[in-house]
């Protein structure tokens, strides 16, 4: 078995390429080549949990099983909040092949997934993109989201305006060709975007339908478990909504739950799996004047591809076995 660090998932999986790798791969989930059990989340302690999403993809006989610490404390103490490993197996055999560092594959399959969902739904004059957050999945949607659009300024919303002023500065050195602001509340944040980026740990919703503009493109990816929200269920109901997978989105997205238990939408309104609209099986935006929004939740289908992707490429450039 190979264990393989988050340098090297970096290296071996540039946002390019990860962004078509998850594309092509939500197409197999749409398409029913999956095997996707819902995710199992343990609280462990005070906010913490742990989050175990096993799963399968019938091309190449693909297996495995992410293990994930969901610490939403730890980016005050410099770390990320989602800690793990992705653990692959032998298809003939079962015997384990690759342990693949998962802060990565998560930080970079999540924000792939947002770009490729923008590329499919934002307004191709979209040049204004919009983060609320500050933690490193923000960092990582502007370099995913800048491949697929012509971004020219970002402005940047987090839990107080010195945090955002703080990582807006950092942004602007690495990315030197995009302007950067630091907006002063969440709601001017969305009233400039073309494409907003919901990446917080908010419990409770922190974007109420009325604040998004028509024409804008939403990925909404924080709220990974049932009992977190980042944004209004009414929002769901005004946008053109896809989610990742389906079972997921009705059984752990508290958003679309209370929305269809509250009466404001009923299932029939959420457009389909994103997989479809990439297979072109469903549309998309139909006009400039809609709002479309993409509800992530994040599938084990994408950590297992992103992570097969990396386990061959690092094999290929001579990565050695270790013994368990």
């Amino acid at each position: 078995m190979i264990v393989i660090s988050a340098e090297h998932v970096q290296q071996h999986l540039p946002m390019a390429q990860a962004i078509d790798l998850v594309t092509a791969t939500m197409i197999d989930v749409a398409e029913g080549r999956a095997i996707l059990p819902l995710r199992n989340v343990i609280e462990i302690g005070g906010d913490n949990r742990i989050g175990i999403m096993p799963g399968a993809l019938s091309a190449g006989g693909l297996y495995g099983v992410k293990i994930l610490s969901l610490f939403p404390g730890n980016p005050a103490k410099g770390l990320s909040s989602h800690i793990g490993a992705v653990l692959l197996f032998d298809p003939e055999t079962g015997v384990p092949t690759a342990l693949v560092n998962a802060d990565m594959i998560t930080a970079i399959r999540t924000s792939a997934a947002s770009a490729a969902a923008t590329r499919a739904l934002a307004r191709a004059d979209a040049t204004r993109l919009s983060v609320i957050g500050t933690s490193e999945q923000a960092e990582f949607h502007i370099e995913a989201i800048t491949q697929v659009r012509p971004i020219a300024e970002v402005h940047i919303a987090g839990r107080s305006h010195a945090k955002a002023d703080a990582f807006a500065a950092r942004m602007a050195e690495r990315f030197p060709a995009l302007t950067f602001h630091a907006a002063p509340s969440i709601q001017e944040a969305a009233a400039q975007a073309d494409i907003l980026c919901t990446v917080t740990s908010a419990t409770e919703s922190i974007l109420p339908a009325d604040w998004v503009q028509p024409g804008t493109h939403v990925n909404a990816v924080g709220a990974s478990v049932p009992f977190w929200q980042e944004i209004d269920s009414a929002l769901i109901a005004r946008a053109v909504t896809f989610v990742d997978y389906m079972p997921s989105a009705l059984a752990q997205a508290k958003d679309v739950i209370d929305g269809l238990a509250n009466g404001l939408f009923d299932q029939t309104h959420l457009r389909g799996e994103i997989g479809k609209l990439f297979a072109g099986q469903v549309t998309g935006r139909s006009s400039d004047g809609e709002i479309t929004l993409y509800r992530s939740l994040g599938v084990a289908a994408q950590d297992l591809a992103c992570a097969d992707h990396v386990h061959k490429a690092a094999r290929a450039a001579g990565a050695q076995d270790h013994q368990l």
